[in-house]
């Protein structure tokens, strides 16, 4: 048997292991990912990208090649219902765009997953330090005290790897999660679904016809944009204690429900694919056990309607990343570990809570409890989630709290309200940068322990300090309160940022790896001294 050791090994190929590889790699830290299928998946499975998740991408230098990739956002970013695509009765209502797009320097998208892993297993494999191995599969594993062993089986034989700590990302039906004896915890299964992936020209539909979920009555069923020209999904459902099953989507049958989806009976159609699948909303009881971590749908399960499943994993990866690098690099305790599951599983359960209530609506309108038009407007208000998909924030022992409330929207599924309070997401704000166009305060924030300060405080020598003491990189990055008329040499200015990050004139905030606030100085001089307990605080270290 081959040997092989590697800081981390991570189980599953989809967005969210190639996400985990990819941060850990950008903190210096060795991978190998395996998974069991031959590729990158065939199936379009998940589509919308939120906002946060191509903040993530933005900082990978992903983000322009995975909208080139995906759809015209203007065009699909917007849901309809009707008794078919063609009917009289079809309505469409499309996403507030204008609305929520200034609290980014990017925007939710739509690029179909088997698009989106081609670009990500991509980076992944031309990161530093990461090993992806398709065909490749876990058959084993046990942990130690110092470790874990796990033995990895593909068609050239069996490979014993030896790690520190161990990332299932391995699906809804992990084994890994199984073998850990943890439960999950959620209702029944809400519909044994099938998605037939179809090929077809719809370029007859005129364009308020146009968009990336339309349900429809007759018959029930959904249909989704995967592409803008030609591909296109249908997801429908059987009940297995009517004795039906995947056995009865034939090829005639699936061009029936197609046909009879876009309300077109002589419709030309391909099928390229059929694929069954459990819409489920559950969260594991617990994200870890020892040295082995859960991750996306291994550790939540939300129903596809909102498209959050796929993003909130890859928000688990960008949480676990820098915690397992600052642990294994020796500048954190391993105690910061603990702060994973305190952290991500009140997101995850929210999550699929949220997407839980958008099914409902659909629910409510097949069986004539909701009007289309109500049902319309009541989805078309849903697509709308920045306050979910921006606004979450974390308390553990990783955040230093500065004992300011937490801001509350009436409306916190749809209303992001941007702050700096510690264990929020750092708000974005346009910059007057030293040369060229605005920069986002989000492009100044990278791998490593961020301090924006105000200019003038003396933050950097502070920084400069505390980062020796701690022995963690600490960037500072001093920002003018003026505006550009102003004239601020090579600095970076804003007449609005201090203000907006709830700071004064001698204030700072400490951004993690994350892009969460840890901690913030509100005013009064620079400290290396409060900066030194701050870090030593989020990383779990005695100062």
């Amino acid at each position: 048997m081959k040997m092989m050791d590697v800081d981390v090994l991570i189980v599953g190929g989809g967005p969210v292991g190639l996400a985990t590889a990819i941060e850990l790699s950008r903190h210096g830290i060795s991978t190998l990912l395996v998974e069991k299928h031959e590729g990158t998946s065939i199936f379009p499975k998940a589509r919308l990208v939120t906002t946060r998740t191509m903040e993530i991408f933005r900082a990978w230098g992903i983000q322009e090649e995975v909208e080139h990739a995906g759809m015209p956002r203007e065009e699909f970013l917007a849901v309809g219902v009707g008794s078919s695509l063609s009917a009289d009765d079809f309505v469409r209502s499309a996403a507030a765009l204008r609305r929520d797009a200034p609290q980014s320097p990017t925007y939710m998208f739509l690029c179909s997953q088997d698009l989106l892993e081609v670009i990500m297993r991509r980076r992944a494999e031309s990161r530093p330090g990461v090993e992806v191995r398709y065909g490749a599969a876990m058959t084993g594993f046990r942990q130690g005290p110092d470790g874990v062993e796990a033995v990895v089986s593909e068609a050239s034989g069996e490979t014993l790897v030896r790690c520190a700590y161990l990332v299932a990302a391995d699906g809804s039906r992990s084994g890994i999660r199984e073998e850990l004896g943890i439960a999950t915890e959620g209702p029944p299964p809400l519909g044994h679904m099938i998605s037939i992936m179809f090929e077809a020209d719809l370029g007859f539909l005129p364009p308020e016809r146009r968009a990336a979920l339309s349900f429809l009555t007759d018959p029930p069923c959904a249909v989704e944009a995967v592409d803008h020209r030609r591909r296109w999904m249908v997801q429908t459902g059987y009940e297995p204690e009517e004795g039906g099953s995947p056995a009865d989507f034939t090829e005639e049958v699936c061009l029936a429900s197609v046909r009879g989806a876009v309300g077109v009976p002589d419709l030309p159609v391909t099928i390229l694919g059929v694929m069954p699948w459990l819409q489920q909303a559950r969260v594991a009881a617990s994200f870890r056990s020892g040295r082995v971590f859960l991750a996306g749908d291994a550790a939540h399960v939300a129903t596809p309607q909102g498209g959050f499943g796929m993003n909130c994993g890859i928000q688990d990866a960008h949480n676990l990343a820098w915690k397992l690098a600052a642990v294994l690099r020796g500048a954190a305790s391993p105690a910061l570990l603990d702060t994973y599951e305190p952290e991500r599983r009140p997101i995850g359960a929210r999550t699929v809570d949220e997407s839980l209530h958008n099914a409902f609506i659909t629910f409510q309108m097949m069986e004539g409890r909701l009007s289309m038009r109500e049902a319309i407007e009541q989805q078309a208000g849903r697509r709308s989630s920045e306050g979910l998909v921006l606004g979450f924030h974390y308390d553990s022992a990783a955040v230093v709290p500065d004992g300011t409330p937490a801001p509350a929207p009436e409306d916190p599924y749809r209303t992001y309200m941007p702050t700096a309070r510690p264990g929020h997401r750092a708000p974005h704000v346009w910059l007057s940068g030293p040369a060229g166009p605005p920069v986002s305060t989000l492009d100044l924030l990278g791998p490593g322990f961020t301090l924006l300060a105000v200019s003038g405080a003396g933050w950097p020598a502070a920084a400069e300090q505390a980062s020796a003491r701690a022995g963690v990189p600490v960037a500072a990055v001093e920002i003018v309160a003026t505006d550009s008329s102003g004239g601020a040499g090579d600095a970076y200015t804003s007449p609005t940022w201090a203000k907006e990050y709830g700071l004064e004139s001698g204030g700072a905030v400490l951004v993690r790896p994350d892009g969460h606030v840890g901690w913030r100085h509100a005013d009064g001089p620079a400290s290396a001294d409060a900066l030194s307990a701050a870090l030593a605080t989020i990383l779990s270290r005695t100062p």
